[in-house]
């Protein structure tokens, strides 16, 4: 078995709600395609709730201020979803060489 080369951030918590790792080589295992699945699932729902939101908030929205509310915090949700999956992906790409190398 090869060493694990790296730390995935999970879409998902772990205990008492701290971020969820997966110590991985990079090889699909049942866990991190369970994951890939999560993540698309996830930027699926935030482009959908994107695309109800754009009307709900623009200038001749008649929304109250609890609707609003609500609105903004399914924004929120899948924003901070979608962070998490752009902070996992970051960590897994290599970094650039510098020139000449």
């Amino acid at each position: 078995m090869s060493q694990p080369s790296y730390l995935r951030l999970l879409p998902w918590k772990g205990p008492e709600g701290q971020p969820a790792l997966l110590a991985t080589d990079g090889t699909a295992t049942p866990l991190s395609l369970l994951a890939d699945q999560i993540e698309r699932q996830q930027m699926a729902s935030a482009a959908v709730i994107v695309g109800w939101a754009r009307p709900m908030v623009g200038k001749d929205s008649k929304l109250t201020a609890d609707e609003l509310r609500w609105v903004a915090s399914r924004l929120v949700e899948s924003l901070t979803d979608v962070l998490n999956i752009a902070e996992s992906r970051e960590q897994r790409l290599p970094g650039y060489e510098e020139c000449g190398e």
